[in-house]
């Protein structure tokens, strides 16, 4: 007979999460992309530093469709782990590349420290100009699959340890799934394939993110799912965003947002409506808080401020509130 199991009980049901143990910390992380001339780099790395001081669990850091600017993105990830405290997640997308092309960057990423991957699919090609290419991958399963092959590898030089491998998941119904149930099995198949944690894409409402969590956690995905959150301070981005999504903002938002008299009380507007609904997404269970930051520190940190996350104690310490001194 086996013996009794340590844990007594799960912690999560088919009615959603349980509350998270008391004092337990909330993982932090942001988005970055990699910068397009010589002043976003500037600007970029004034982010960074200010972003460094919040020690965020780790930082991911994205590249353009089809990997445009892959060169550009691998340059950051390089600097982050030589300059900064900072952790990297590489963004890796396969649609049109093969298997041994995609094996070649992640040997890359791996032997510069590179120790997370959030793999992607990508996007598809619109225009019709690019015909398919013979072995390459099409799906972020066949891309997770190809990390851990990577990965077994090289367990020597990884000291038996293990890359983390996020995957993307969908709050609201991806653009080109024919339901919101088919991208729960399909997370729930990058799961098994060996995928770590979810990232969400952007949502708007709070019973979206609640919803994901219940539909997954009953089919069987156990991964955390980490809520993506977007400061809402830029009209024009969340209206593209709403198109992209198939999911309309609540169009009070929009209103308020419209009727600004300027950028500092559109930012105040903003912050208060993305407070909102990340407090919403912890309250259903969240496990931390991603933030799609765009590059620009200034919004994100005033959600911090006003979220008061509990973050991990540096050593010798005691466990804190994330405040930034004004």
């Amino acid at each position: 007979m086996s013996p009794p199991s340590i844990i007594s009980n799960p912690l999560e049901t088919l009615s959603g999460p349980a509350p998270a143990p008391q004092n337990a910390p909330i993982a932090l992380s942001y988005e970055l992309f990699p910068p397009r001339s010589p002043a976003a780099d500037e600007h970029l790395w004034t982010t960074i530093r200010e972003l460094e001081s919040t020690s965020p669990d780790y930082v991911s850091v994205t590249y353009g469709a089809s990997g445009s600017n892959r060169d550009t993105a691998v340059d950051l990830l390089h600097r982050l782990l030589q300059e900064t405290s900072l952790r990297p997640l590489a963004h890796l997308t396969c649609i049109g590349n093969t298997a041994d092309e995609l094996a070649a960057i992640i040997t890359d990423l791996l032997e510069h420290g590179v120790r997370g991957i959030l793999a992607l699919r990508g996007d598809r090609p619109t225009d019709g100009s690019a015909e398919p290419r013979a072995g390459a991958l099409n799906y972020a399963q066949d891309l997770i699959e190809l990390i851990r092959r990577v990965e077994q590898r090289r367990s020597a030089m990884l000291a038996a340890g293990k890359v983390a491998i996020g995957v993307a998941a969908y709050p609201a119904r991806h653009p080109e799934s024919p339901s919101v149930q088919h991208d729960v099995e399909v997370l729930l198949a990058k799961q098994r394939s060996g995928a770590d944690f979810a990232i969400t894409q952007v949502f708007f409402h709070a019973e979206q993110y609640a919803d994901l969590v219940l539909r997954a956690r009953r089919a069987g995905v156990s991964i955390p799912l980490i809520p993506g959150v977007m400061p809402f301070t830029s009209l024009r981005r969340l209206e593209r965003l709403g198109q992209l999504t198939g999911v309309e903002p609540a169009p009070e938002l929009l209103a308020a947002l419209a009727s600004a008299d300027d950028d500092g009380e559109r930012r105040r507007i903003g912050v208060r409506a993305t407070v909102e609904l990340a407090k919403a997404a912890l309250d259903a269970g969240a496990p931390g808080i991603h933030l799609y930051t765009f590059n620009q520190h200034q919004a994100a940190l005033e959600v911090l401020d006003r979220l008061n996350l509990l973050r991990p104690a540096p050593p010798a310490g005691k466990l804190r509130h994330f405040s930034r001194a004004h």
